[in-house]
């Protein structure tokens, strides 16, 4: 899929989509836990819901119901313990906690839920053995694995020799080029390989679905959320900006499915936007679940009320789905200069709404992919359209709003930046 979504542009609110079919706006969980902070800025943000609710059906919940074995392997951050994957409907939890990244990716990692750390050991690798055990373990039984890898994910780490690998690959003309990102991406790549191994191995790859995606665009800025610098990690070019903006770099992530027998090998979906809500009543209608073809809400009691449409006709070779529009509702602050939005696409029309200044942006994405040229003035009534759907849509799934800050002081909205900056320097001396 080349026009596939991650459900928000940065990492939580997606992992919850994923896990409940439901768009971050309507579960009221909108930004990474635990947040970015500007006290200063001119909107205040609304109060937000730090944790995936219990009362929320998860996907492994439903799988779990059905009969399948059920494990998480790698990030969960998605709330404090109680609200940990074992809660979740989750049989196996190696690695998921509060945390939205490790200290290290060697040990110690300073990750809940890793035990027997080994000198020496890679994260990346680590959790993959423990994957490949769980598959092991339960194959000769349906089971479901959720493997959200920490990487790829700031604190940057890779194996000095795969880094050396790729320092050699550097020269000029190449955007990319940070090459402790790129080891880290290439473990990601290992993983991947050793499932694909392990699964032919136990002759169980002809009748075992994988679905490869991400939880938010590319890291395309050089600002931490605790104000330190670190180097540019990647480029998402011909994609505008990356994680934290309202752009295509921040939401379109890659999409791979793998189907033995139904998605034909080498087969690519051009034309259909697809997104993280998605994946829930996808994987039931695979798995057969009553009523799973009628996704959205208000849908049948057999089915669960979710925003996705499962994308099972696009694996069968069809190019499009029922819905008009996908939406996206990020009303926070991110390090850098992105302001809170929400975002329409229908067809090939993308508008951005910016609280800040009430402004919109309208885009062309068919010839216009890297969303340089605005049409919003050039097309008013298209524009005006797109955002009253945008406002009904909101307004259905009781998305939560900014406000005007009482203590807006245009003078202090890069304080809490500049603190942290400073502090981060000082403790690197």
């Amino acid at each position: 899929f080349t026009q596939a979504y991650a459900a928000c542009t940065v990492c939580s609110p997606t992992r919850a989509a994923v896990m409940t079919g439901k768009y971050p706006a309507r579960l009221h969980l909108t930004d990474w836990i635990a947040g970015h902070k500007r006290p200063y800025a001119k909107l205040s943000i609304p109060d937000w819901r730090m944790h995936l609710p219990l009362a929320e059906r998860t996907i492994a919940e439903e799988l779990k119901a059905r009969g399948f074995a059920t494990g998480h392997f790698g990030k969960w951050h998605l709330g404090n313990e109680e609200f940990y994957p074992e809660h979740q409907g989750f049989d196996v939890n190696f690695g998921g906690g509060h945390m939205g990244a490790p200290r290290s990716y060697f040990p110690p990692y300073g990750v809940p839920n890793i035990r027997d750390e080994q000198p020496g050991e890679f994260l990346t690798d680590r959790t993959t053995r423990e994957l490949v055990a769980f598959i092991e373990a339960n194959r000769d039984r349906p089971f479901y694995a959720y493997v959200p890898h920490y990487a790829v994910h700031t604190p940057l780490g890779g194996k000095p020799e795969v880094i050396a690998k790729y320092k050699k690959k550097i020269s000029a003309g190449i955007a990319h080029r940070n090459a402790v990102y790129a080891a880290l991406i290439a473990s990601v790549d290992d993983s991947v390989g050793a499932v694909m191994k392990k699964l032919a191995e136990l002759r169980l790859d002809q009748n075992t679905v994988i679905f490869l995606t991400g939880d938010n665009g590319g890291l395309s800025g050089t600002l931490g959320a605790n104000g330190w610098r670190r180097p540019l990690s990647t480029d998402n070019a011909p994609l505008r900006l990356g994680k934290g903006s309202a752009y295509e770099g921040g939401t379109r992530v890659p999409l791979i499915v793998k189907w033995p027998g139904v998605v034909k090998p080498g087969s690519v979906n051009e034309a259909t936007p697809v997104i993280s809500v998605d994946y829930f009543p996808t994987v039931l209608e695979i798995v057969g679940a009553p009523g799973a073809g009628a996704t959205r809400a208000g849908a049948p009691a057999a089915a669960p009320k979710v925003d996705g449409e499962s994308i099972v006709p696009l694996l069968r070779g069809g190019t499009r789905l029922e819905r008009e529009a996908i939406y996206w509702h990020y009303p926070h602050y991110h390090p850098g200069s992105a302001t809170p939005y929400s975002a329409i696409r229908q067809g090939n029309w993308k508008l951005i709404h910016f609280f800040e200044d009430d402004r919109v942006e309208l885009y062309d994405l068919g010839a216009d992919l890297g969303e340089k040229n605005d049409l919003a003035a050039r097309m008013a009534q298209r524009a005006a359209e797109l955002r009253a759907r945008l406002t009904a849509w909101r307004t259905e799934v009781g998305a939560q709003l900014p406000s005007p800050n009482p203590n807006y002081d245009p003078a202090r909205v890069w304080d809490n930046e500049r603190l942290a900056e400073g502090k981060a320097k000082a403790k690197k001396r």
